[in-house]
């Protein structure tokens, strides 16, 4: 069973109340999530190995990737949403001030980030479908995400905010009444996007021979891609394809035995 180690080095947030999240979150991977696609796993809270956080290390990790829960995502170290460390080790971070800025509960937001990191094994996989943009435009492959599109829509799981999340059916061009897109049964139809959410693919047809891109249905879709690339205001942040991450010009090309930043639990600042 894929397992995720799920680590608080936030200020404000109890273990307690860590583990009640994370036993919701696990109900919806194990009613909700596996029953339609067939692949899951669980969640397990873990205690920090340490001051601060080494993604190059993980040593807090106990299963097969990891998830921090960190106060800010102010730093100018190389953080991901969902990525993978220099040896492969899937892992991500939920930011409480992020969440805060997007208007989103974090239990939501780890919610979300774990259905992903469960996906993430999938995610070389390219679907070819309409484009979101409308009829007459030529088709595009999209990226295999499964909470982006309806990442605005939310339902609770004992008195817990998780993240809806889009169904196989979702990337068919099945347009059935009966075929259900996703899991709140929203009118989401298929290859496209709720108000809120987005939709990365690559595009060939572009100019230059393709390339990455993506498509937002509102502003309010628009603005919160803008804050989690950190085109909101973050200094040394770029959106990086299905990641967003926040890296410094110097820590671009890093590679396995060169120096990688840790964290300090708290204040988000780069030491070391």
């Amino acid at each position: 069973m894929f397992q995720i180690s799920v680590v608080n080095f936030t200020h404000t947030i109890a273990d307690l109340e860590l583990h009640r999240v994370v036993r919701a979150i696990n109900r919806q991977i194990a009613e909700d999530f596996a029953p339609y696609w067939g692949f899951g796993g669980s969640l397990r809270v873990e205690g920090p190995a340490g001051g601060n956080i080494d993604v190059a290390a993980l040593q807090e990790m106990r299963g097969d990737a990891i998830l921090y829960i960190v106060d800010s995502a102010r730093s100018d170290d190389a953080l991901g949403y969902h990525a993978r460390s220099l040896r492969g080790i899937p892992y991500g971070f939920v930011y409480l001030d992020l969440c805060a800025e997007l208007g989103d509960q974090w239990s939501t937001t780890l919610s979300h980030e774990a259905l992903e990191l469960f996906a993430d094994p999938y995610c070389n996989l390219l679907v070819k479908g309409p484009h979101p943009g409308g009829a007459g435009v030529p088709e595009v492959y999209h990226y295999f995400e499964v909470c982006d599109a309806v990442q605005s829509q939310v339902y609770e799981i004992d008195s817990v905010t998780v993240s809806n999340f889009v169904l196989p059916n979702y990337f068919s061009t099945d347009e059935s009444a009966s075929a259900r897109r996703d899991f709140s049964g929203t009118a989401l139809r298929s290859f496209n996007v709720n108000p809120g959410g987005y939709v990365g693919f690559f595009d060939p047809n572009k100019a230059g021979g393709g390339g990455p891109d993506t498509f937002f249905p509102d502003d309010r879709s628009r603005e919160r891609y803008s804050i989690k690339t950190g085109a909101g205001g973050m200094p040394g942040a770029q959106a990086r394809g299905r990641v967003a991450r926040r890296i410094t010009p110097d820590m671009g090309s890093a590679m396995p035995g060169s120096s990688i930043a840790a964290i300090r639990p708290g204040d988000g600042r780069a030491t070391g």
